[in-house]
């Protein structure tokens, strides 16, 4: 099984972890998860920060 990494620093998708661990979001389980990192990624800031107000 082939795991996806979003480059946050090229923009790109990779298979497998090809770049540098502080340049890179994942793993995804798909190449399409992967490409929508940055809108997964705001999601989940925004639930994070919701439960935060909430305590």
């Amino acid at each position: 099984m082939t795991d996806w990494w979003y480059n946050h620093k090229t923009g790109e998708v990779e298979e497998g972890a090809q770049s540098l661990s502080s340049d890179r979001d994942g793993p995804f389980a798909t190449r399409e998860e992967a490409a929508r990192a940055p809108e997964i990624i705001a999601e989940r800031a925004r639930k994070w920060a919701a439960e935060d107000a909430d305590d």
